[in-house]
């Protein structure tokens, strides 16, 4: 918006001189009022159309924007960044850590092999330990909770979207979904009973094998952030479609989804494929907001019309955001968009006054009122135009500072 402001000026300000030579000229030649009121007519029009008014229109109302959203915990990296939130149409979040709190713990351990409930967290904690997922902290917890040893893996490997490989005591231990155990060919299909009913409770089911022999299946639950459900229901009434991204199947995303009100989940994706959502949602028309916390969001955050990144997340989900929430806390979300709604609505009166005040002002400058009241209205009007030029900023800067009031109707 300020650069259609700036644009305008380019063709308003010739537009303004051309005026008042016009009008100087016309008064001299044809309205014969003689050189000195002549000149002050052209003198009235150049300083009571003085586009200081529209020069400040969008930056006065940004400034207010965002220092008010900073008094919210919601950091707004640049004045593109609130413009644009107001277009949302589409919010997308990431789940673990984003709508839940990312802090999971092992829930279910269900033996399925020869292995103990000792042997299985000892095996599951040590090939975890080269990890930095969330769940793999979940049980390596669980494993340092029974006081289970936990040996050093070798040949450690992260499988994204899938799980984690690695050598340990000489035997291959496997440690990750249904897909990781298909490529493994590990036979679980006979457990999917079960597996169903840990994933109706909500709950992310992993597999262990042990030189590809099934071993064992382990449940983890995240509890849900007690603001998520609160933004969901605030946003879906703000008018905007809400969809959850989650790597966990569809069973478990829709326990997720249910608790929440989220009618939209994209369930089972990698890392790398949540980028290419973004940019397919966009395609169709979709103005996207992501929200995320981890490294593997950040290349979706980036895509994303508008990156909402959560302030207890990685360092590059907070350097790749466009918006940074500080508190950690959902409802800050459609704060953000509300107010991104508001400071563009100043934006917009202030422009229009701009506009207003100089398509009045300027044919009065330019002498209008002179067959009426005389040429002897020359004699204050540069000194009224020029009352009237303050006036205008000090009116655009005094209904922008008005978002000072601002609350967000959450």
């Amino acid at each position: 918006m300020q650069r259609l402001a700036d644009k305008v000026s380019a063709y308003f300000v010739p537009s303004v001189v051309l005026i008042a030579t016009a009008s100087a000229m016309f008064w001299y030649f044809v309205g014969g009022i003689g050189l000195a009121f002549s000149l002050l007519a052209f003198v009235s029009v150049v300083i009571i159309a003085c586009p200081c008014a529209l020069g400040i229109a969008t930056p006065a109302a940004l400034l207010v924007g965002t220092g008010k959203g900073a008094e919210n915990g919601i950091l707004i990296k640049g004045g593109d960044q609130l413009e644009e939130a107001r277009k949302i149409n589409t919010v997308i979040f990431d789940k673990t850590g984003t709508l839940t709190k990312g802090q999971p713990s092992v829930t279910d351990i269900v033996p399925i092999g020869k292995l103990s409930e000792i042997q299985i967290l000892g095996y599951a904690g040590a090939v975890e330990k080269g990890s930095e997922h969330p769940l793999a902290e979940a049980v390596v917890s669980a494993a340092q909770a029974k006081s289970v040893p936990l040996s050093d893996p070798s040949g450690f490997e992260a499988l994204p979207g899938l799980g984690v490989k690695a050598t340990v005591e000489g035997r291959e231990v496997l440690l990750g979904n249904l897909e990781l155990m298909s490529n493994f060919s590990v036979p679980v299909e006979e457990y999917s009973e079960r597996v169903g009913e840990l994933q109706n409770q909500g709950k992310t089911v992993t597999f262990l094998a042990v030189d590809r022999q099934p071993s064992a299946i382990l449940g983890l639950a995240d509890t849900v952030k007690e603001s998520s459900a609160t933004s969901v229901r605030a946003l879906k009434k703000m008018g905007l479609e809400v969809i959850m991204l989650t790597g966990d199947n569809e069973r478990t995303a829709k326990a997720i989804a249910q608790t929440l009100g989220i009618d939209t989940i994209i369930a089972n994706v990698r890392p790398d494929q949540k980028e290419d959502i973004v940019r397919k949602l966009q395609t169709s028309g979709k103005k996207v907001a992501m929200v995320g916390d981890g490294i593997n969001d950040a290349p979706a955050l980036a895509a994303a019309d508008v990156g909402i990144a959560i302030g207890s997340g990685t360092d590059v989900a907070k350097e790749t955001g466009g918006i940074v929430l500080i508190k950690d806390d959902m409802t800050d979300v459609p704060k953000a968009i509300d107010l991104s709604r508001a400071t563009v609505s100043k934006i917009k009166q202030n422009l229009l006054w701009a506009f207003l005040y100089n398509v009045a002002l300027i044919p009065v400058a330019a002498g209008v009122l002179v067959p009426f009241l005389g040429p002897g209205i020359y004699q204050v009007l540069p000194l009224l135009a020029g009352a009237a030029m303050a006036i205008s900023s000090v009116t655009v800067v005094s209904n922008s500072l008005l978002l000072r009031r601002f609350n967000p109707r959450i």
